[in-house]
């Protein structure tokens, strides 16, 4: 069936009734949320978007209200003091209880709470008596949760994991009075909702472990505690505490209002609070204490024994108007559950039936149902997308392609390792091989070995339309379906409301539980030697970085790169790095060098022309301070290049900014990246040497394996982890060692970034045919798609993406190595003559990559010292390539 005409409003309103809140929705959004006019905001599970009216209230009411520190009994107190217990009564009203039933503890957020937890808790650790104390969590469980487990194991209480699946399954009836008598405190822990895949878990769960029905309560004496993780679920779901009593329930108010952020709270039960210990006493915390003996009384009042200090009071006060906000926009949580579940399955019932052009679906989904009831299935929506061919397309892919579109997801694993691996499929084994290849939690490594590390996210807020929806799966359908798009319709019975009967059901379920299928394992084709010439054609210089390009024909070449590349940065107030994807005007800067007379020389449209020093001393021309920045994640030592660059800065980019240099004293190592499976694996544990005549292995900086002799190839033993060779092992030849890593200057990644003409004429023409004439023909001139590209050295000879398949290369005198493709970010889309934005050159370089977008790649020079001091680069020098080994 055609995905276009099923992807429409008409569609999804008469299949989805609960739509919006009785009112003109499109007007209340306009209204409320008018900052997110082009932005499909798809991450609500992280943090949900603030409403503008809560913000109006709130200011109004600090400026109207003198509000002054609660410990105390000034006017200015008692308000706080007064206004801060009215919150805590709004909170326990939500939750639909009581101060008799609980008391809330604020805290700086959900993860401030679980700590609290794992301090304040009844451990008992284990003796030759008594069993001791267990520390028990589902393995869904959020990274926060598992963490708690850090405490525990430090005071010898017993960690232990449980699979969803098992706390049914070994349910019992009833327990052994005798087991009644054992007051030995047990603690677990499980998330109301899962943030990885918005599976809701029964809050029934509470109860049961309680009166020890449930696994693990059901198989160890004691008395169990629950922690009901809630951070997820409250965000659209209406959490009842009289139905489901838990012991702590940790909350995050971002997650709720959008604002304030840096504020939570832990919800105790007050039955068990006299059970808890606090060893660490802070002001207000105590009703009594001695300085010469250890003496000291705890407040009467259970919020008051917690908190810790002074709480964040103001705060505290824009949550009354994050309910008034709340409840005045949705009426209440019922609605707002309606309302993201219908959005969320109406997008898992698409983008699981889209199929590519030969019939291969489109997506893998990560869920453990069928979207069939807002009871069981949160607003999350969890996925990879498959090629054609039925191959993962990684995440970071993804999420380049969306920010382009202004699509706002999220990728890896969401904090939530369990998760991940039982609905990814990812062993220990792996994720163990995972780090050792480099992926750490967090980064954009989407795939080792061909297989995923992470997914990708969508989640849906109170205040999220059809048209986030809409524009998503056309993204999706646009930037990886493979045409004609077409949805399957045998899983189209999904689409029919939930409590309805499929007419044409024929004894089959709605939406058939999905199969992994086997990927296809495509072999890469082998290079094949050309006999075109390769010639530098190019070399570009980007002295101050995002700034415009300076074109040059002969250049030196310095420790770190090109001499005087990216050897200048320009930062906001706040000494944060701009970039033309914060600042497009950038651009529109001509950093230009001078050698003669020792300058840097900037230029701009309308601007006076102004110099800076290029002596490495510039502390002797500014007197400032070294200071400290960063760089793509990397610390780095900088020096302020003084108030004439920055007021020039200013001026053109009409906001306070600076400019500022690497400190002359400071190295900064280039990143290692990983390198694949099994050679990682060896060269994390050194167990082997690899010898072949007299050539010994080695590996650069960035842990690739690279080998002086082309020819020498090897073979990998699975069950060794180890490289072995077609020749014996002589002990007697030096050990496999590593180079010394390249130094950096503020680039990115490498000293130098490389592009071939023939890949750029390949993009050009496939934008061509894309466009037909479109917006962006003026792009379609191979020298406007060359900056965009921004690459240092620009070659011609050969066909397109020959570049990639290259270990080395000589460019003149000077040797370098492949250090890896270069990932492309939505900055190529950012005209460097206007600085406005588009969408190619990478909606083109994802159709043609088949979901990468990598193009060009990374340098680093090879020299026998490790510098390349000396050397020069000239327009018209031949390149002499050495293809990776068979």
């Amino acid at each position: 069936m055609d995905f276009h005409r099923l992807n429409t409003f008409g569609v999804f309103q008469r299949l989805w009734p609960h739509y919006g809140y009785e009112r003109d929705f499109g007007e209340l959004r306009e209204r409320e949320f008018p900052r997110m006019t082009g932005v499909t905001y798809l991450d609500h599970a992280a943090a949900t978007l603030h409403p503008d009216s809560l913000l109006r209230g709130y200011f109004q009411d600090i400026s109207s209200n003198v509000y002054g520190n609660p410990h105390s009994h000034s006017p200015s107190s008692r308000l706080t003091h007064d206004t801060v217990e009215r919150v805590r009564y709004r909170i326990l009203q939500h939750f639909n209880s009581s101060p008799d039933e609980y008391s809330v503890i604020f805290t700086s957020g959900c993860t401030a709470a679980l700590k609290l937890v794992a301090e304040i808790f009844p451990w008992s650790p284990q003796t030759d008596q008594e069993t001791g104390s267990v520390f028990s969590y589902l393995t869904d469980n959020h990274t926060s949760v598992v963490g708690m487990r850090g405490q525990t194991s430090a005071l010898g209480v017993a960690a232990l994991s449980v699979l969803p699946e098992e706390m049914e399954n070994k349910e019992k009836e009833d327990c052994p009075e005798e087991d009644a008598l054992c007051q030995t405190a047990h603690l677990f822990c499980y998330p109301a909702q899962s943030n990885f895949s918005g599976r809701k878990y029964p809050l029934s769960y509470v109860r049961g472990i309680q009166t020890r029905r449930l696994y693990p309560a059901s198989h160890r004496r004691g008395r169990w505690f629950v922690l009901l993780d809630a951070a997820s679920y409250v965000s659209c779901s209406p959490l009842d505490l009289r139905d489901c009593p838990a012991d702590f329930i940790p909350i995050s108010f971002y997650k709720m209002f959008g604002f304030p952020t840096g504020l939570g709270a832990l919800l105790v039960r007050n039955s068990t609070a006299g059970s808890l210990r606090k060893t660490y006493f802070g002001g207000g915390t105590a009703a009594a204490y001695l300085t010469s003996e250890d003496y000291y009384v705890e407040a009467a009042n259970i919020s008051d024994r917690f908190e810790d200090g002074t709480i964040s009071f103001l705060d505290i006060v824009a949550l009354n108007h994050g309910f008034e906000s709340l409840y005045r926009i949705a009426g209440n949580m019922h609605n707002i559950q309606l309302h993201t579940f219908g959005l969320a399955r109406y997008t898992f019932i698409l983008l699981s039936g889209l199929c590519h052009g030969n019939g291969r679906r489109a997506a893998q989904i990560y869920a453990d149902g069928h979207f069939d009831s807002p009871a069981t299935q949160g607003s999350i929506l969890n996925f990879n997308l498959l090629d054609s061919n039925g191959r993962i397309i990684g995440y970071s892919q993804v999420d380049r392609m969306a920010s382009l579109y202004n699509i706002h997801v999220r990728t890896g694993c969401f904090c939530n390792t369990g998760a991940c691996q039982a609905l990814i499929g990812i062993t220990n084994q792996q994720m163990k091989r995972n780090l050792q290849a480099g992926h750490v939690c967090g980064d954009s490594i989407d795939l080792v070995d061909g297989q995923p590390t992470g997914s990708v996210r969508v989640s849906f807020g109170y205040m999220s339309t059809f048209e986030d929806c809409q524009k998503f799966l056309s993204f999706v359908a646009e930037c990886f379906v493979e045409k004609p798009v077409t949805v399957d319709p045998d899983r189209l019975q999904g689409l029919l409301p939930v409590s309805a009967p499929s007419e044409r059901s024929n004894g089959v379920s709605p939406i058939q539980a999905f199969q992994e299928e086997s990927c296809e394992v495509v072999q890469r084709e082998e290079p094949v030697e050309r006999r075109d010439a390769y010639t530098l054609t190019n070399i570009y210089i980007y002295p101050v970085k995002s700034c415009g390009a300076y074109e040059v024909h002969n250049w030196p070449v310095g420790p770190l790169g090109l001499l005087y590349d990216r050897a200048w940065m320009v930062v906001n107030r706040n000494g944060v790095c701009l970039n033309q994807k914060r600042e497009p005007r950038l651009c529109l800067i001509s950093p230009r060098i001078h050698l003669p007379s020792n300058k840097l020389m900037l230029q701009a449209s309308g601007m006076e022309t102004i110099s800076v020093p290029l002596e490495k001393d510039i502390l002797l021309h500014t007197g400032s301070a070294v200071s400290q920045s960063k760089v793509c994640g990397d610390r780095v030592e900088t020096v302020d290049c003084g108030a004439e660059a920055a007021s020039w800065l200013s001026g053109f980019l009409g906001q306070p900014c600076r400019l500022i240099r690497q400190s002359p004293d400071f190295t900064r190592e280039m990143k290692k990246r990983p390198c694949d499976g099994l050679v990682q694996n060896a060269l994390m544990k050194g167990r082997f040497k690899v010898v072949l005549s007299d050539k010994v292995l080695f590996f650069c900086g960035w842990r690739r394996l690279r080998c002086i002799s082309s020819d020498i190839s090897f073979c990998a033993s699975d069950s060794e982890n180890r490289l072995t060779s077609s020749k014996l092992w002589d002990t007697d030849q030096p050990q496999l060692k590593a180079a010394p890593s390249p130094s950096l200057s503020l680039v990115n990644e490498a000293q130098y970034l490389m592009i071939n003409l023939a890949s750029v004429k390949l993009i050009q023409s496939l934008m061509s045919s894309r466009q037909g004439g479109g917006e962006d023909q003026e792009l379609l001139v191979s020298q406007k798609v060359i900056r965009r590209f921004r690459a240092n050295l620009v070659i011609t000879g050969g066909e397109a993406f020959d570049e990639d398949n290259w270990s080395h290369l000589i460019i003149g005198s000077t040797r370098f190595v492949v250090a890896g493709q270069c990932g492309r970010c939505q900055m190529v889309g950012i005209d460097q003559d206007t600085g406005a934005k588009c969408k190619e050159p990478l909606v083109s370089l994802s159709a043609l990559r088949g979901g990468k977008v990598t193009f060009g790649v990374y340098l680093t020079h090879e020299t026998a010292d490790g510098s390349a001091a000396g050397h020069a680069l000239s327009v018209g020098s031949v390149i002499q390539p050495e293809p990776h080994g068979p």
